[in-house]
């Protein structure tokens, strides 16, 4: 950019905090044309824009107004404009003492990053790639049935296809579901079979049944899917894939201490057989049993078996009871169950199914199922209120056995993504030597063997600790690492029927969201509606495979040389592999190492004599800068030492960035970011993980170096932790005083 324009608002306080002229007089020493306005988002101060970047030709304009957070449409001046914002407003007046001069440093160096910055971006440019809008649906069960009928009802065409003969799925053998409409105290029809006439009817709804996918190859937009069916090999485009591959029920031999190995002890899928069928009776003598026990979590919140909550069973039990008492109304049912969970309105179910004179429901620990002798089954509890340890007697006993995700069915990708990190660290040789093999056993093995994605990072979606799909449950439901991928229903978390459908529309929505979006050239969530795609300087490649190492979302495979092969379409542009890269060759247009780097080394440092320290604080864009917005919003105060850089990711943070601080004559460097991990994920899955582990490595260097490595600290917070980043700026300002000047200041 080289026609720049500084526009200063002087509303919100900021005129009655700062020294405007001298603002003015130093946007133009730094070449901008500049224009200031009491109200700079309205209508005449947007004009007044307007006609300065029309007189003066301008490619580039700073708003030096309110966050970047804030105002974001009315602040756009058209393709040919690109625009910086330096958030004078909140990170300067609404957080500093008025008219002091530490605060006018401060809004001096912000212009300064800003105009800065413009020098070294261009405008991006949208990719114009052909979108194929059909919707791949794995998976035909109640949420691949509902996910395929909603994204054909906004009429985009669909393939679904089933492993089985017959769609249903899990449900497929139910007569009823629990209630899911009012009053709520009775259970429903099964849904399935109106569900699968309305999908059969549709004709923009493509069925494979006895088929399963082989391959998927390409990108978001752009997958070219390979299909075995009865008929042979189908090959196909499609734009998005919804996986709704569902669950399986818990093993039940696996539960031999509840007599799962025992005849007349059935799972909860075994009675709905018997059920749908209208007959009730013992596997062993195919006699009427008089006397019906349920034992509810049976494998699930257990420490041997599933670690959680399958959701689903109480309910499932319930709805179970009230079924044999109308199939047989002189059948006596009891129910032993260690919490009864009935979220909702169907609460109302629970007390229904209590009414009813032949039910009989219990806490207590379910400690062992026997036969008794008598050809019935003893069931020893304890701790119920009926007595501390108590036998109960049944002809039949049905265990509510939890569900198990699909995913369950390979350990690899969890094998796989935990061996790649072990050799990413700086571990033994032969801890690295043990971590590659593994990763070549499971490379092309590794994950649910049901996708057969041609990616590096294996072919299936990865897995948590429980085999559910890694979906971004926190921040975007039905996200997953793989962009244009969406996982729904019981594959990504054990849920109740009418969670499902919703499940499945949502997940159909987001699948037609993305090939909206990739239509118009634009990214998908976190940073939806960006369109600046990265660039790879090749000829400078040293192939380390740093980037493809580390991005999260397989955007980028390697050809035989282990050369980056980027796929534009599925990059989120969180720009990790930016920060991976130590030859520097990858860049956005309008986010790129030098830019940033630029950014460090325009503002002042005072000299060692001025007692003025100074601290660059890089903050991601989605968690760390929104709770300092709404700390400034409240008028909480931090430490005016304090520069803030926002950056897409901490994992986008290139560790040249803190070398320039440091040798510009910055004191410290502190980087706030996203919480890592499962229970609260990073926006980019990995990113403050991946900034984490490339710290450790600079601070080592500067202990080598004799240079305190308290001068770098990374902290992980929400974006509600407004009241926390204050005290975290603060307390880090103290320790870099106690620490004392930096003894590169003045070289």
């Amino acid at each position: 950019m080289e026609r720049l324009g500084m526009m200063l608002c002087s509303g919100c306080g900021i005129g009655e905090s700062l020294d405007i002229k001298a603002l003015e007089e130093l946007a133009g020493e730094l070449g901008a044309t500049t224009v200031c306005h009491a109200a700079l988002c309205g209508p005449e101060g947007l004009a007044a824009i307007r006609s300065t970047v029309e007189e003066h030709d301008l490619d580039g304009v700073l708003i030096a107004a309110c966050s970047q957070r804030s105002k974001i449409e009315e602040f756009r001046f058209g393709p040919k404009v690109a625009v910086e914002r330096a958030a004078v407003r909140e990170l300067v007046v609404w957080s500093h003492p008025k008219n002091e001069e530490d605060t006018q440093m401060l809004a001096d160096d912000y212009l300064r990053m800003g105009l800065a910055k413009l020098g070294k971006i261009s405008i991006p440019e949208a990719l114009d790639e052909e979108i194929n809008a059909t919707i791949l649906v794995v998976g035909g069960g109640l949420t691949g049935l509902t996910a395929a009928c909603a994204a054909a009802g906004c009429g985009n065409d669909v393939v679904l296809v089933e492993k089985a003969a017959e769609l249903g799925g899990y449900l497929a053998g139910q007569a009823t579901v629990a209630p899911q409409i009012p009053p709520y105290d009775r259970p429903q029809a099964n849904p399935l079979p109106e569900l699968i006439e309305q999908l059969r009817g549709n004709d923009r709804i493509k069925v494979y049944t006895s088929s399963k996918v082989t391959k998927i190859d390409g990108q978001p937009g752009q997958f070219d899917v390979e299909l075995n069916t009865p008929d042979g090999p189908q090959t196909m485009r499609v734009g998005a894939i919804v996986q709704a591959t569902g669950a399986k029920p818990y093993d039940l031999e696996k539960l031999e201490g509840l007599g799962g190995k025992l005849p007349d002890v059935v799972s909860s899928q075994d009675l709905d057989g018997m059920l749908a069928k209208d007959a009730l009776a013992r596997p062993s003598d195919g006699k009427a049993p008089r006397r019906v026990l349920f034992v509810q979590c049976a494998g699930s919140r257990d420490a041997d078996h599933l670690h959680y909550c399958s959701t689903e069973c109480c309910l499932n039990s319930l709805r179970q009871v009230a079924a044999i008492h109308e199939l047989a109304t002189d059948v006596e049912t009891t129910v032993v169950y260690r919490d009864m969970r009935t979220p909702g309105q169907t609460e109302h179910f629970y007390q229904a199914v209590q009414e009813h004179p032949m039910s009989f429901l219990t806490r207590g620990d379910v400690e062992a199922v026997a036969g008794n002798g008598n050809g019935a089954l003893s069931v020893h509890v304890k701790n119920s209120p009926l007595g501390d340890d108590i036998e109960l007697t049944a002809d039949l006993v049905v265990l509510a056995t939890g569900m198990v995700p699909a995913a369950a069915d390979g350990e690899g990708i969890r094998i796989y993504e935990d061996a790649k990190k072990k050799a990413e660290r700086n571990e033994s040789e032969k801890q690295k030597e043990d971590a590659l093999k593994l990763i070549e056993e499971h490379a092309q093995h590794a994950g649910t063997e049901i996708l057969h994605l041609g990616y590096r990072q294996g072919p299936d979606l990865p897995v948590l600790e429980e085999n559910f799909n890694d979906s971004h449950f926190i921040c975007f439901p039905y996200e997953t690492r793989r962009t244009g991928i969406y996982t729904a229903g019981v594959v990504r978390a054990p849920m109740v029927p009418a969670r499902a459908i919703e499940d499945g529309q949502g997940a159909a929505f987001k699948a037609l969201q993305c090939v909206a979006a990739l239509a118009r050239g634009e990214t998908v969530h976190p940073r939806s509606g960006d369109i600046s795609v990265p660039k790879f300087a090749l000829q400078r490649c040293t192939q380390c495979k740093r980037c493809t190492e580390e991005c999260p979302f397989g955007a980028i495979n390697e050809d035989e040389k282990g050369t980056p092969e980027f796929k534009a379409l599925r990059c989120r542009h969180c720009g990790i592999c930016m920060g991976a890269c130590p030859e520097r060759i990858i860049s956005f247009p309008d986010y790129s190492v030098d830019a940033v780097a630029t950014m460090i080394k325009s503002m002042e440092v005072p000299d060692e004599e001025d007692e003025k320290p100074r601290i660059l604080a890089l903050l991601c864009e989605n968690d760390a800068l929104p709770a300092l917005d709404a700390a400034a919003a409240l008028h909480k105060q931090w430490n005016p030492w304090i520069r803030v850089i926002p950056v897409r990711c901490l994992g986008s943070c290139n560790v040249i960035w803190i070398a320039e601080a440091l040798s510009s004559g910055f004191d410290g460097v502190i980087a706030i970011g996203c919480k890592s991990g499962d229970d609260y994920q990073c926006h980019y899955v990995r990113g403050s993980e991946l900034a984490a582990y490339r710290l450790e490595n600079v601070q080592e260097t500067l202990d080598r170096l004799v240079l305190e490595s308290e001068r770098i600290r990374i902290v992980e917070l929400a974006h509600d932790e407004w009241d926390r980043i204050p005290e975290v700026l603060d307390e880090f300002a103290q320790t870099v005083e106690e620490i004392g000047p930096n003894p590169y200041k003045g070289f």
